[in-house]
């Protein structure tokens, strides 16, 4: 009778809702992130403002601060004993860089007198909510099998638009160069890619992009995963909600709404541009986390294949981290020089 309590005892524990604290770390990390970007400003000032050292230090911490919130939700959902609604949470905070500009964006279109941070608040505060309320224990898994025809789509339909990511990145990279480099490169690549049949077929693949690697992510999600899986799936949710934002800034709101040419005064915020104005200054990690997860997404979805294929797995790992580090150096020049710095 006794072990028959217990072991009820004990099912009864494992089918009850789990909601570990440490979960919720990374969604009170994303909350504060309209707020260190106000931080930001208050150390760095208005157009005009020469900060002192001590506030340029300041505000070095506080943008480094707002960079590195993704990798908190990475280290979280890399943990095996969570239920899958809490590694979804993790996951999710992971775009909160990229959420706010979009969050911004569409804000602005609407023209919501409701202050940015408070809507922000409030959509993370359901996040949470409904991720605890659904949190079940991990061994009660959602099966993540059947992704094999996904994952070559996705895989496909990747190269076919690396190209004009690459080039994206190296036009940008331009920019260290001046805004006129910059704008030459640009309209070399405008000359391709913005003809009447290229560009709704680039868009097609980009929203095809989105919704496969969606799945994928919402599948694999479901289960513990190991670090360089964790990796990727957090990465290709980020470059999801980069890549929509993305496009209804430039397609909806800049091209259809606003009638202004997206060139190089459109990606910096002028004319006050990124550093000195306090909306966008959230551009900053937005675009430099959106150049890093591109990158490094492609460069794990390229270990994978090469493992397939017979890739010795020790030297794969390094030839990644090596990409990796790469690609933050790509991300932090690419910002510099959208701050204005110049070769």
């Amino acid at each position: 009778m006794m072990n028959t309590l217990v072991q009820a005892q004990r099912a009864g524990s494992a089918e009850a809702p789990r909601t570990d604290p440490i979960a919720l770390i990374p969604v009170l990390a994303a909350v504060a992130h309209p707020f260190l970007l106000m931080l930001f400003h208050g150390f760095v000032g208005p157009p005009g403002t020469e900060p002192s050292t001590l506030a340029c230090l300041g505000a070095s911490l506080t943008l480094l601060l707002c960079v590195a919130l993704p990798f908190l939700g990475i280290a979280i959902a890399c943990r095996p004993d969570l239920p899958a609604s809490l590694r979804r949470l993790a996951y999710t905070t992971v775009i909160a860089p990229t959420l706010f500009v979009f969050v911004g964006v569409v804000q602005g279109m609407f023209r919501s007198p409701v202050p940015d941070a408070w809507l922000w608040c409030l959509l993370w505060l359901v996040v949470a909510a409904v991720a605890v309320l659904f949190a079940r224990n991990p061994d009660d898994h959602i099966a993540s099998a059947g992704t094999a025809r996904w994952r070559v789509a996705h895989g496909v339909s990747a190269a076919v638009i690396c190209l004009f990511i690459l080039f994206h990145i190296g036009n940008h990279l331009a920019g260290l160069l001046g805004p006129q480099t910059h704008a030459a490169v640009m309209n070399i690549g405008r000359s391709v890619y913005r003809m009447k049949v290229v560009e709704p077929l680039l868009a097609a693949l980009f929203l095809f992009q989105v919704a496969s690697g969606l799945r994928l992510a919402w599948r694999w999600s479901a289960t513990p995963q190991g670090f360089f899986r964790t990796f990727q799936v957090a990465s290709g949710i980020y470059l999801a909600v980069f890549c929509v934002g993305h496009m209804n800034s430039v397609f909806i709101n800049a091209r259809t709404i606003l009638l202004i040419p997206t060139d190089w005064t459109f990606a910096v915020g002028g004319p006050t541009g990124l550093i000195h104005d306090p909306w966008n200054i959230r551009l900053a990690p937005h675009y430099a986390l959106g150049v890093f997860f591109v990158l490094s997404h492609l460069l794990s979805g390229l270990r994978v294949v090469l493992l397939a294929h017979g890739g010795e797995q020790r030297s794969l790992n390094r030839i990644w981290l090596v990409g990796v580090l790469a690609s933050a150096a790509i991300a932090v020049a690419i910002i510099a020089g959208m701050g204005g710095v110049r070769l």
